[in-house]
């Protein structure tokens, strides 16, 4: 095997130094003891699923939203009104 000094773009690493509140950072070694992964492993899997739950809920706002505009049902755009205030407010 010949080693260009190429790495692709996906197994490049940057160290990121992160200061967590004491509750998040016992429970992550909590999780990484019980999964049998480091903790640093733990952190990147617990980012990389909440990046793509963010994604996902982006997703579906913006899905919801084209359904709001599209709807011509006065009660069906207030249903879907609300709906979409809770996404956004939470209430």
């Amino acid at each position: 095997m010949v080693h260009t000094g190429v790495m692709s773009s996906k197994d490049k690493t940057v160290r990121q130094s992160v200061t967590l509140p004491v509750k998040v950072a016992s429970q992550v070694r909590s999780m990484a003891k019980r999964q049998r992964l480091s903790t640093s492993r733990m952190l990147i899997e617990l980012l990389e699923e909440g990046i793509e739950a963010k994604k996902q809920k982006e997703r579906a706002f913006f899905e919801l939203a084209e359904h709001f505009r599209n709807a011509t049902d006065p009660k069906e755009v207030e249903r879907l009104g609300e709906k979409l205030g809770h996404m956004v407010f939470g209430k």
